[in-house]
């Protein structure tokens, strides 16, 4: 590490303590890459740990968190999608360089965009209208984020203005955007929560998609399709004698689900003292240790049912409901408009999307149902395939998260609250996972 000339000593030591002490190791593990993270800490640390690695789509096959005093540990063990180690010299120094860093955090630039938040109530067409407007205003969409859950809608959509290729200056016309889109989303009836407006927050979309869904207070609402994703398992107690309250989930493994989950916690103000996330086949297993930032349990039988509901809601918005359907082809303007008139069409909702473009390609992903939220029938796919495009629109297999057989140890760890494990066990398996690790076992 480099010193500028005007800091002193003291200053040293203060940027050497609260840097992260970063060690990625490929040897100890015969089957995923060890990331082991030291760091002061501080409220959401854990987050922006877990961020860098979800960020880069990496399965997070177990991990142990602990911390002692002012200072936090975190063990990860890590593969690519397809289960495999990881060997690329450029993505392991830039894991180690984003880790380091993470103390003082992260911002997520617009790069010159117009960003648009908009929230509000699920519908089918709703895409298909905000796309139409995008189309008719002259608004270039960029790249855009999607998610249903609830019959809630969040979205953040990256714009530039056709005409000018840059960020929407013009004040008129970004009123004019914002009071049509407000009409789209409010529709017949969602006077109360639909809104469309500016995001001036600089955040992880992510995380914002999150806040969203949680302010519109997702956790409380009926869908209004009928999916068939099975509940996530949740339960809280609290040890009283230790006086931390005791979360588990138990639900299907899938990718950036840890992220999910402490994202939420972070969110509701709750901070995460220990962990323990196993992965078994396809299912995955988290506990954690938590507390208020005051340093309180939770202390309440309706706080206790809120902490359940807002995290089987945040493992449910990223369910993967729907055939995913992957649309690679040049881009043009109202490209999104015509796609998503097409679904709307033919009795297609979009459940999920993600919308990116790469130079001059359209690069998009749709989940989607039928009309109520049942499986789309083959015939119809095809059909939609074959008026947009076959070599265009095709139709991908969700990828499955790629585990090793748990060892029995493991397994035998309760989700549910049957077994607590005790405090001092808990860290001293962290600790073990730290120095004394020899095996994945």
């Amino acid at each position: 590490m480099e010193w500028s000339g005007c800091t002193d000593e003291y200053e040293k030591l203060v940027i050497r303590m609260s840097t992260p002490r970063v060690v990625i190791d490929n040897a100890v593990c015969s089957t995923a890459t060890i990331v082991k993270v030291d760091s002061a800490r501080k409220h959401g640390i854990l987050l922006d740990a877990v961020q860098v690695l979800t960020d880069l789509n990496l399965s997070i096959k177990k991990a142990y968190i602990s911390s002692d005093g002012r200072w936090f540990m975190d063990v990860f063990h890590v593969t690519d999608q397809n289960g495999n180690k990881l060997t690329d010299e450029s993505v392991l120094k830039y894991i180690e360089q984003s880790l380091s860093s993470i103390h003082y955090g992260g911002t997520n630039g617009s790069n010159g965009l117009t960003v648009l938040e908009l929230s509000g109530t699920d519908r089918i067409g709703l895409l298909s209208e905000v796309f139409g407007v995008m189309a008719e205003l002259q608004c270039d969409v960029v790249e855009s984020k999607f998610w249903t859950h609830n019959g809630c809608i969040a979205s953040l959509i990256y714009v530039k203005d056709s005409i000018s290729g840059s960020a929407i200056e013009d004040s008129k016309k970004i009123e004019r955007l914002e009071a049509r889109l407000s009409n789209v989303l409010k529709g017949d009836s969602d006077i109360r929560s639909a809104k469309a407006s500016i995001s001036m927050a600089v955040m992880h979309p992510e995380r914002r998609l999150h806040q969203m869904m949680f302010a519109d207070r997702d956790f409380q609402r009926n869908p209004i399709f009928k999916f068939t994703s099975d509940t996530p398992l949740v339960t809280v107690q609290n040890w009283a004698e230790r006086g931390y309250s005791v979360v588990n989930v138990q639900c299907k493994d899938r990718t950036k689900l840890l992220f999910d989950v402490v994202c939420n916690l972070t969110h509701m103000e709750y901070v995460v003292f220990h962990a323990t996330i196993n992965t078994t086949s396809d299912q995955a297993y988290l506990e954690f240790y938590i507390r208020h930032k005051d340093g309180t349990p939770i202390s309440s039988e309706p706080e206790r049912q809120r902490v359940i509901q807002c995290l089987q809601a945040s493992v449910e918005r990223r369910a993967s409901e729907g055939v995913r359907l992957e649309l690679y082809t040049e881009n043009k303007q109202g490209l999104l408009a015509e796609v998503m008139r097409t679904f709307r069409e033919n009795g297609l909702n979009v459940t999920r999307a993600e919308i990116s473009t790469i130079e001059d390609m359209a690069a998009n992903i749709f989940y989607v149902t039928d009309a109520i939220g049942y499986p789309a029938e083959p015939k119809v796919i095809e059909f939609v395939r074959h008026k947009i495009g076959l070599n265009n629109l095709k139709v991908k297999e969700v990828p499955l998260v790629c585990h090793e057989k748990a060892d029995r140890e493991d397994q035998s760890v309760g989700v549910g609250g049957a077994v607590l494990l005790s405090l001092g066990s808990l860290v001293r398996r962290n600790l073990y996972n730290l120095g004394l690790i020899k095996s994945c076992s």
